[in-house]
């Protein structure tokens, strides 16, 4: 057996975390860094102003901050998560990182919000919040060519503290000093200290480290890290003006996107894999015009659509079918829509697939019409149901009477709408989902409440329950539904749902 050489020795004794790097073969001579970090130009100085966002954003601190007096909060980004090897996903923060920062897109990767609230009875009560974030290097820093993950050659220019500071309103600071701040004045008389778990592990495991050194309590439970958690979803349940300017724009923008797909029809009819054409068109646009997709797109067509998260999207797009799109944009700030359109691909309804698609719309028309602020958020639920139960018993499809059905002990009609006809939208598309459930499901609506009404039908192509010309149909109407002081608005009324309107729609479009 040949010796090793050196060089293969110390291959031999590279770690595994650092094999997956080898592919950069950077030099590491200090000649060379010399020459990389200098004669470089001077940056322009940055044009940073306060965002609009910024003074929302500083209210619903506040109100958090009334749950938890003498507490600090530590509400952290998240991190970059791994595709593959040494590749990431693109990055989104934690939803309540970006409700109480106002910072959307993918800003800012490990970056920590620390709000300290004061005591109750203190002379100023507002809490204080500081951000802490890894900011932009120096050319004389390695990592301005060396780190994949700041470094300004391989990720751009990052912002610097001040640039965040005037843009956000909030002190900032550099991310290494969290530790120390998190462990300042904690425990015995001192604050205490609580923190969004699920966000980022590593900052859990720090926090939980300080709390266990201060003997203050650790972890989740009543009182603990989940009452934050509850809280921040709590406090989205009610959207403030921002909100719902942002939402209102991924409607629109999602709007587009229903009507591109539309024109592009043909070309989907024409591939094998036509769902794909579908999926592709939606998304490319939710890309350009917002910051990407709310969620999977669903382009379900034919018996696909029976399928209520069907997300492969690999299949054909045929004359005679009906295409159910369930799309939604996401905005730059990180709000997204969620809409449902049920699409004849010929461009007209069978008699079979109208039917069907009146009696999702009545159940829906029933809901807008107890979605009124007093009323609760099951009310809304309810009203859908009891057209679909009385439908399907008019269909001779129950195998007990409408009214029966509806009862809690029968239920039957759930077999072919087994989903809720509504959850709240957001940041989230389904949001506030830790909400507690005297406030969402049993909940009383408000005005400033944004939700979906999307009641649905499915019949399956092997349902023997059903007659044959319902088998393979799957409708779903969804809107996304403001609560007004008098009523609600449906701001995605832009998009046609009577089958009408939709048959005239598709023919403006494909002319």
């Amino acid at each position: 057996m040949e010796s090793m050489t050196n060089d293969d020795q110390a291959h031999s004794t590279d770690s595994l975390a650092r094999r997956g790097t080898n592919r950069s073969q950077r030099p590491t001579s200090s000649a060379f860094s010399d020459f990389i970090m200098g004669n470089w130009a001077p940056r322009e100085p940055a044009r940073t102003a306060q965002s609009a966002d910024a003074p929302y954003a500083a209210r619903r601190r506040a109100r958090l901050g009334r749950a938890f007096p003498a507490t600090r909060l530590v509400i952290p980004a998240g991190g970059l998560r791994q595709r593959s090897n040494d590749t990431d996903y693109r990055f989104r923060p934690h939803s309540a990182f970006a409700h109480l920062s106002a910072l959307g897109t993918d800003r800012e990767p490990d970056a920590v919000l620390v709000i300290d609230v004061p005591d109750a009875d203190a002379s100023d009560p507002t809490p204080k919040a500081t951000l802490f974030f890894r900011p932009l290097a120096e050319r004389d820093n390695d990592e301005f060519f060396a780190d994949p993950r700041y470094g300004e050659f391989w990720v751009g220019a990052r912002p610097t503290l001040d640039e965040v500071a005037v843009e956000t309103g909030m002190a900032t600071a550099h991310i290494d000093t969290l530790p120390d701040r998190l462990a300042k004045d904690v425990g015995s008389e001192g604050m205490g200290l609580l923190v969004m778990r699920e966000a980022d592990a590593a900052v859990t495991e720090l926090v939980d480290r300080i709390r266990a050194q201060s003997q203050l309590p650790t972890g989740p439970g009543e009182g603990g890290d989940d009452a934050l958690f509850e809280a921040t979803s709590e406090l989205r349940l009610v959207k403030d003006d921002a909100e719902i300017g942002h939402l209102r724009e991924a409607v629109a923008a999602t709007a587009s996107g229903f009507e591109a797909v539309i024109r592009a029809l043909p070309q989907a009819i024409g591939h094998e894999r036509g769902e794909r054409v579908v999926e592709a068109t939606f998304d490319s646009l939710a890309r350009v015009n917002g910051n990407a997709v709310g969620y999977e797109t669903i382009a379900a067509a034919g018996p696909h659509a029976t399928t209520l998260h069907w997300i492969r999207n690999d299949g054909q797009v045929r004359d005679g079918q009906l295409l159910l799109l369930d799309a939604g944009v996401e905005v730059d700030s990180l709000y997204t829509a969620d809409i449902t359109r049920t699409i004849p691909i010929s461009g007209r309804f069978s008699d079979a697939q109208r039917r069907v698609y009146e009696a999702v719309l009545e159940a829906a028309d029933a809901a807008f019409a107890v979605a009124l602020p007093g009323n609760r958020f099951r009310d809304v639920h309810a009203a859908a149901m009891r057209v679909i139960a009385a439908k399907l018993d008019e269909w001779g499809l129950l195998p007990v009477s409408a009214e029966e059905s509806l009862a809690e002990s029968g239920q039957f009609h759930r077999r072919w709408m087994v989903h809720g006809t509504s959850h709240h939208l957001g940041l989230d598309v389904h949001d506030c989902a830790q909400a507690r459930r005297e406030l969402y499901v049993d909940g009383v609506l408000e005005p400033g409440m944004v939700f979906t009404i999307e009641p649905g039908l499915y019949f399956k192509p092997d349902d023997q329950l059903i007659p044959q010309e319902f088998r393979g149909i799957g409708v779903r109407i969804e809107d996304d539904v403001l609560i007004t002081q008098d009523g609600c608005e449906n701001l995605s009324a832009a998009l046609p749902r009577t089958p009408d309107d939709v048959e005239s729609w598709i023919a403006s479009l494909r002319h």
